[in-house]
């Protein structure tokens, strides 16, 4: 009973202030109000400045940026290939009979003309004196056949010849005259085959190791191939190209294989050796099959090389380097600058006012590390190469050399 009597005693005293307090706000006056609205408002100000939040200072990605330029581009085609001689003479026998000398060493360098092998020649020889002999005599009948030609007219215009005798003297002394033609024919013909008994180099060049022994039997009925001479200060490299290379030179107006006096530049080869060295000379693309294999879908292509040294033999197979074409004033960007997605390529290039731009582009060749830009670039906007993997479209970014925050 304490208890509550001491609550019943606690609230009838409140109640007693409260409305003590309310007959005190009564009777303030205007101005009164007016101070206490300042004080409330001073500290709600105070409260709100004091609870205010940090203010966050807003992060501009940082980017590295090139300035897009133009340049002269030179594309290249790179094709397996094979080193051919200029020359390749197979030195045959063109006459039968055994081979009696070998008057050059094998693997050395043989002169136009040198007398390389010696068959034998008695027979021919023998032929040649017969036919000299039958020519002689042939000239003996043609002389006395003009002799009685000679003898005929005057007495024939005198009517002590019958033209039956004038007729047989000039038929005798035209069938003397083409005797005589034909043993100098066959005599010619004999002399021919006795000079091939003497085998000389047809070229200039390096000759093989021989074919035949001495003694063998050679010419028509027996072994014919004697050795091989092979000219090679200057080979012949070829390779080929696919109908696409074909079709995309057509488009550039370059037509591989011709000369063109418009064009500033000639496709021009380079040849990768075995050791994986660049050979030190270049050569000129002087042939291209005018048609396509139909099984392959290439076309032949040829180029001359220098080969001083003999540094490139004939039959080795290498890599041709060719130049295809040169694009001038090509806008060309980085390679890893370029995002590429099933939509197509694009590139982030960063504005005057530092807003990222999400752009698409078309690509053209690409040349070691750069690719030619065919549209959607100018010469001179700055792109992004690094860093815009923190990139989005519409967003503000910096390059790395102006002031501000970084993430």
């Amino acid at each position: 009973m304490k208890g509550k009597q001491f609550l019943k005693n606690t609230y009838s005293s409140l109640d007693k202030g409260s409305q003590y307090v309310v007959v005190k706000i009564k009777k303030l006056n205007w101005k009164q109000w007016a101070a206490i609205g300042v004080v409330l408002a001073a500290v709600i100000v105070l409260i709100v400045w004091l609870t205010r939040p940090e203010p966050v200072e807003e992060v501009v990605p940082v980017v590295s940026t090139e300035t897009v330029t133009t340049e002269d581009v030179e594309i290249y085609g790179e094709y397996p290939g094979s080193v051919r001689a200029q020359q390749f003479v197979e030195v045959r026998a063109r006459v039968e009979g055994y081979l009696e000398k070998m008057l050059f060493e094998e693997g050395t360098y043989v002169k136009k003309d040198q007398v390389l092998f010696i068959i034998d020649p008695r027979q021919y020889k023998a032929t040649v004196d017969r036919a000299k002999a039958v020519l002689a005599r042939n000239k003996a009948l043609e002389l006395k056949a003009e002799r009685d030609l000679e003898r005929i007219r005057p007495l024939y215009d005198q009517k002590a010849a019958s033209q039956l005798d004038l007729d047989n003297a000039i038929a005798s002394y035209e069938s003397a005259k083409a005797e005589v033609q034909m043993s100098e024919a066959d005599l010619r013909q004999d002399e021919l085959a006795l000079g091939y008994t003497t085998v000389r180099s047809p070229i200039s060049g390096y000759i093989s190791e021989r074919h035949v022994d001495i003694g063998t039997l050679v010419g028509p009925g027996g072994q014919s191939l004697l050795a091989n001479i092979v000219k090679s200060d200057t080979v012949l490299v070829e390779f080929k190209m696919t109908d696409l290379d074909y079709q995309k030179s057509k488009a550039r107006n370059v037509n591989i294989g011709q000369k063109d006096s418009l064009r500033k530049w000639d496709p021009y080869v380079t040849i990768t050796l075995a050791d994986k060295s660049v050979y030190k000379y270049r050569g000129l693309v002087d042939f291209a099959d005018p048609q396509v294999d139909s099984k392959s879908g290439t076309f032949s292509v040829r180029a001359e090389l220098p080969n001083p040294d003999r540094e490139l033999l004939p039959g080795q197979f290498t890599n041709v380097t060719l130049l295809l074409d040169v694009r001038e004033n090509a806008v060309v960007v980085p390679t890893k600058a370029v995002e590429i997605e099933k939509d197509g390529s694009y590139i982030f290039v960063l504005r005057n006012d530092n807003i990222v731009e999400r752009r698409f582009i078309e690509l053209g060749p690409e040349t070691g590390n750069k690719v030619v830009v065919e549209r959607g670039l100018l010469p001179g906007e700055q792109i992004v190469v690094e860093g815009f993997h923190k990139l989005s479209h519409g967003m503000k970014a910096r390059r790395a050399d102006q002031p501000g925050r970084t993430e």
